[in-house]
């Protein structure tokens, strides 16, 4: 068993996961999460927010402390879409160094999809009567970005769409609640996507749809109807399309000081959850008509984090 720490570094959130680690089995040690939203207006600037910044390495300065306490043990810190998009990365990157010690790797779109289905796939596996059904597609839908990749034992493609909850918030909501325009305008954004997504992973051939992501994870608890947020009863639910559909509906006809009240929603999210619910909503939508029928909605608390914690301690064991 190897204990690593993985840190996350998203465009809504960054989060931190210290694990004992055995082949894909994960046992949490700490696993903590702040929304920093590092991709505060980077689809118009191209730059990271000073603000944004200092909440990203106030978060380091945590995390930090927690991997002292609980180390030592191999460290890999991944930055995903935001990242990627940016020009003043070394003031990024020398933050990051100066707190925890190691450079920020900014990952492929290739790569966030593969670390996203590892750490998906072998969460959720085990919570589901007779397995998952093979092959799965996985769908990580981000702030900035969101990946879909397909595989059975092994991922057999994969792809990243510049679509994600914060950057179709800032790029089209004018409203709220959303209006008719709004929505219509991150579909379309959400169609060409997918479009391109089709030609590089073999959508047809899903028999289920696993889900990660505090978009994801949010619709759920909406769709459970959930007094709180529950990781353990969020954690391999299984949602049909039209379960699905009205939690999505419900979120979008509410204005943001009522989803503000909603007992499962991180206050982080309240101003970007419409953006990622439309996001959700039209991927399945074209998924079940790719596949030509339904198939099962099944949500994993498991991501991308999990993934990098599977790959670091395989690689360093």
């Amino acid at each position: 068993m190897t204990r690593a720490a993985a840190v996350d570094c998203g465009t809504n959130s960054i989060r931190l996961l210290i694990a004992d680690v055995e082949g894909n089995n994960v046992v949490d040690v700490v696993r903590c999460m702040r929304i920093v939203r590092l991709g505060q207006g980077v689809d118009a600037t191209g730059r990271f927010a000073d603000e944004a910044l200092e909440r990203v390495f106030t978060a380091c300065d945590e995390f930090s402390e927690l991997i002292r306490e609980h180390g030592p043990m191999p460290v890999r810190f991944a930055a995903t879409s935001a990242s990627r998009d940016v020009g003043n990365r070394d003031e990024f990157f020398a933050g990051v160094q100066q707190r925890l010690g190691i450079t920020p790797e900014v990952i492929s779109g290739n790569d966030e999809a593969a670390l996203s289905f590892l750490g998906a796939t072998a969460g959720v596996a085990s919570r589901i009567d007779g397995g998952l059904p093979q092959p799965v597609l996985v769908m990580d839908l981000g702030g900035g970005s969101t990946e879909l990749v397909v595989g059975s034992d092994t991922v057999d493609g994969g792809y990243s769409m510049n679509i994600g909850c914060v950057r179709m918030t800032e790029r089209h909501i004018t409203s709220d609640p959303v209006s008719a325009e709004n929505i219509a305008a991150i579909e379309a954004d959400v169609d060409a996507a997918f479009d391109e997504a089709a030609k590089h992973v073999d959508i047809a051939s899903a028999r289920a749809l696993v889900g990660v992501a505090g978009t994801i994870t949010t619709i759920t608890a909406a769709a459970l109807g959930l007094e709180a947020y529950q990781p353990d009863v969020i954690h391999g639910a299984q949602l049909s399309r039209e379960q699905a559909d009205r939690a999505v509906q419900d979120l979008l006809s509410a204005t943001s000081a009522a989803r503000a009240q909603l007992p499962y929603m991180h206050p982080g999210r309240v101003d970007v959850i419409v953006g990622g619910a439309i996001v959700y909503r039209r991927l399945v939508h074209r998924i079940e008509q790719a596949v030509g029928h339904s198939i099962p909605l099944i949500t994993s608390e498991a991501d991308i984090l999990d993934g990098i914690a599977i790959d670091l301690a395989q690689r360093t064991a």
